[in-house]
């Protein structure tokens, strides 16, 4: 009896560092965020940001904090009880850089390349699918997608350069680093029994995630997919975070830059 009850995970860290997430617990830590991230939105930062003058924009670089820097720290948490010290090691999978530098970074600029340009083209499918998400409270607030820029307008100019430059360092680069080393570093590998089942499961999911822009959910998948079934295939996550953390960084510098010299 006692050598059956040690075979079998035994609480909270061991459960979540299994090298096999059920699906049901998958979907749960895929989506919970998300869900956190559109009712501290709704609750707290919203209001807080309207209290101060500044666009709904900043709400949601706040909401998004408020979420994902505890679960980095949740990541944390784990790596210390599992290692006995501040350390990822078996907390985070695909990080054994196996595929070569210069492959690597021929690949991740086709990978922005294609986000980029894709993002463009299906921004009319966006536009479309938006039409039947008219009824939430925030589908003009410039959450994600199309509309990040939509509640700019209104605002002196000094208020929106200062939201942009502090969204830059964080929903351009430390927030989808974050996102990545989360759905890709943690959750992907742990559903790798699914076979090549595994990056669609997972980028869909990451996709419902977005749940403060439902709209851009096609579009999410599409331009998202290569990225998140190459960082499957080679079990490297540098491909996942060289295109999202990439085509974050570079968008928020053109919008922070446009907004500076006042082409806002």
């Amino acid at each position: 009896m006692h050598n059956v009850e040690a075979a079998q995970p035994n609480g909270l860290v061991e459960r979540l560092l299994s090298d096999r997430h059920p699906l049901p617990l998958s979907v749960m830590l895929h989506l919970v965020p998300g869900i956190l991230i559109v009712a501290l939105y709704l609750l707290i930062a919203e209001p807080f940001v309207k209290t101060i003058g500044f666009p709904a924009f900043l709400g949601w670089a706040l909401a998004l904090c408020l979420v994902l820097i505890p679960v980095l720290l949740g990541l944390g948490w784990l790596g210390r009880r599992h290692n006995g010290r501040f350390s990822l090691r078996g907390v985070l999978h695909y990080t054994d850089r196996p595929v070569p530098r210069g492959k690597l970074v021929a690949m991740v600029i086709a990978l922005i390349a294609w986000m980029m340009t894709l993002g463009l083209a299906l921004a009319p499918l966006n536009n479309f699918c938006k039409g039947f998400f008219t009824w939430l409270p925030y589908a003009n607030t410039g959450g994600s997608g199309n509309n990040t820029y939509l509640d700019l307008h209104g605002y002196p100019h000094s208020t929106l350069l200062t939201t942009m430059v502090i969204c830059l360092p964080l929903t351009g680069m430390s927030l989808p680093l974050i996102e990545e080393l989360y759905f890709r570093g943690f959750l992907l590998p742990r559903i790798a029994y699914l076979g090549g089942w595994a990056p669609v499961f997972n980028t869909v999911l990451f996709a419902l995630y977005h749940f403060w822009s439902p709209w851009v959910f096609v579009s999410r998948v599409v331009f998202t997919f290569p990225g998140y079934w190459l960082a499957w295939w080679h079990k490297d996550i540098r491909f996942s975070i060289g295109m999202h953390v990439g085509v974050t960084s570079i968008v928020a510098t053109l919008g922070t830059t446009a907004f500076a010299l006042n082409f806002g």
